[in-house]
């Protein structure tokens, strides 16, 4: 069975040690101490794994207590069905945050671009004018439903 040196998963996963040492203090891996003192980490396979998820579910959006739930939930694979259902779950909320962040942030530039022109206006400058934003439907169907 292989294993790792913090060094070794550090370098693969393109993070830092500190970064690795501080997902153990979360709880998300527990590598077995060798050496004097228990000063030297080994992970198995299953850290690895767990390393893997939890930055996959970092790249997602997700929260560490997120991802400690969904990546704990894999360790009894007593119930898949239990399991995707409630990642699934975690999913959909998830989208349901940043589709909400998305309709802002563009509601926010539009306003940008409404102030920007009216402060050109005020000037009276010869200052070329940015041209508008262009709008997608997603813009469109949010102006008209705030």
């Amino acid at each position: 069975m292989p294993t790792y040196t913090i060094t070794e998963l550090a370098k693969e996963f393109d993070i830092t040690p500190r970064a690795i040492r501080f997902y153990e203090d979360q709880g998300l891996l527990s590598p077995k101490r060798e050496g004097s003192g228990g000063r030297n980490r080994v992970y198995a396979a299953r850290e690895r794994t767990r390393l893997k998820l939890t930055l996959r579910g970092k790249r997602l959006g997700l929260t560490l207590s997120e991802i400690k739930n969904l990546v704990d939930m894999y360790e009894s694979p007593k119930d898949t069905e239990a399991q995707l259902k409630r990642f699934l779950g975690v999913l959909t909320q998830h989208r349901e945050k940043l589709e909400r962040q998305r309709e802002d942030l563009e509601v926010t530039l539009e306003e940008i671009a409404a102030h920007e022109a009216e402060c050109l206006r005020l000037l009276n400058t010869d200052l070329p004018q940015k041209a508008p934003a262009k709008r997608t439907s997603r813009t469109t169907a949010a102006r008209k439903s705030a």
